[in-house]
């Protein structure tokens, strides 16, 4: 079969275009199931099952969006070929089907269906066969209209834009002051890390600003939603993404608005909450009722702390890193290597409470950390009950919150706990139980439980 010359100038042509990538692995009516899963306040990873693609799939979607939702329509104006229509095409070529005989079936122009045939073919073969998926391609990469951003277009504004938000802190005589702060990892802000030293404003102040210092100039205008996304969406241009640094919370992706307001308190029951704890353990009369929480310092180390609400007896638990810590990568939903993961914490907790009588074990009231989620495999295997302080109220954890607030007189904000050994942190909670106290009549901790022991 020979080729016409005008086949063979598209033919040629085609070779010549630079590929943008590879094709999708979805369509469009999967990414807009997607994103109306985030909508939802989804995890991403459900929202990547929700749309059926894959969890790294998924996940490079989220990130290369920044976390902005790109407002995809619901379904395909009817104008153009949807991928259902493409892959009807490729499905009826390959059976042998002509060009009306395909535009019949699909209701179409048989124009249509012979330009789509041209225009969407297959590149990578020498014949112009066609499939769906790389189609499907060549129509998204073709429909592609990008309005340049604001920031991109304007030299004067995004200079504006840049002081205001990335500008150097200088003293008095001009000198740049401050650290110089991380490397840029594409992360968000360092944990207790030095950040940099800079002007600071936030998009919202910039935007507000503009019109006072500019009040003739109506080219120097932004909303504060455009500077956002210049940040968080590479493709828009004008800012580089490092600088989401420089905002107050430092995130590198914007967090959708119906996730934040979820709380990550799964393993919290109805029976677990505060209200389902015995009346015997408020009125502090009968020993036997603990509080517990975790004492954080750098490098994800950490102290387990108990305190009995009768007699203010304190246990320091160590707890060293697990095997692997420094060596194995971090990575998400992966082995909890700091050592406070929550099987960790429940066969430390287990031992601790399996040394005391039964009735010295009575309840065990913990904050809202996921270090302890596993409180029911604790409850049934030493037969203690676990209950969690309500949200952001630790006063109804006093004894504990005062507890940490003497461990810091060893322990400041900032010290890498791991570099003491159990030996040397028991040495601690012995100093501490050794204190006399005025709620004890002036007798020591040690004292009082060494009652309730006997």
């Amino acid at each position: 079969m020979g080729y016409s010359n005008k086949q063979k100038w598209v033919r040629a042509y085609r070779g010549q275009i630079v590929s943008p990538g590879r094709p999708t692995v979805a369509w469009r009516e999967d990414r807009v199931r997607f994103w109306a899963a985030i909508a939802e306040g989804k995890k991403t990873r459900d929202a990547g099952a929700a749309a059926g693609v894959s969890e790294p799939v998924a996940y490079r979607w989220f990130r290369n969006a920044g976390g902005v939702n790109p407002q995809f329509p619901s379904e395909v104006s009817g104008r153009y070929l949807s991928p259902r229509e493409r892959e009807d095409i490729a499905l009826w070529r390959a059976q042998g089907a002509g060009v009306r005989e395909v535009a019949r079936r699909l209701g179409r122009d048989a124009s249509t269906v012979s330009r789509e045939l041209h225009r969407n073919a297959s590149t990578r073969t020498y014949r112009l066969d066609y499939k769906a998926s790389t189609a499907q391609w060549h129509a998204e990469r073709r429909a592609r209209r990008p309005k340049p951003a604001k920031l991109a277009l304007a030299p004067e504004l995004r200079r504006y834009v840049n002081d205001k938000l990335s500008g150097r802190v200088v003293d008095d005589d001009g000198t740049q002051i401050g650290p110089d702060g991380p490397a840029w990892d594409g992360k968000n802000k360092p944990h207790r890390g030095d950040r940099e030293w800079v002007s600071g404003w936030s998009p919202r102040q910039i935007s507000k600003r503009l019109p006072i210092d500019f009040p003739d100039d109506v080219s120097m205008r932004i909303s504060h939603e455009a500077i956002y996304q210049a940040l968080y969406v590479p493709s828009r241009g004008g800012l580089e993404r490092r600088q989401t640094w420089h905002l107050r919370r430092g995130r590198t992706k914007r967090v959708p608005r119906a996730r934040a307001r979820q709380q990550a308190w799964a393993h919290v029951t109805d029976e677990t909450v505060l209200s389902r704890r015995p009346a015997e353990a408020t009125d502090r009369k009968i020993a036997g009722h603990w509080e517990g929480d975790l004492v954080i310092g750098l490098k994800r180390s950490a102290v387990a702390t108990l305190i009995e609400r009768t007699t203010r007896y304190a246990v320091l638990i160590h707890l060293p890193r697990q095997a692997g810590y420094g060596v194995i990568p971090p990575r998400k939903n992966g082995p909890a290597l700091a050592g406070y993961g929550a099987i960790t914490m429940k066969n430390t907790l287990a031992s601790a409470f399996l040394a005391l009588p039964e009735s010295l074990r009575r309840s065990l009231t913990w904050d809202r950390g996921k270090e302890l989620s596993a409180h029911e495999l604790l409850t049934k295997e030493i037969g203690l009950p676990v209950y969690f302080a309500d949200a952001k109220s630790p006063w109804q954890r006093g004894s504990n919150e005062h507890l940490n607030g003497l461990l810091r007189q060893y322990f400041p904000k900032g010290t890498d706990l791991s570099r003491w050994s159990e030996r040397e942190i028991n040495a601690i909670a012995t100093a501490i139980n050794d204190r006399p106290r005025e709620i004890l009549g002036w007798r020591t901790p040690a004292e009082a439980f060494a009652e309730q022991l006997h």
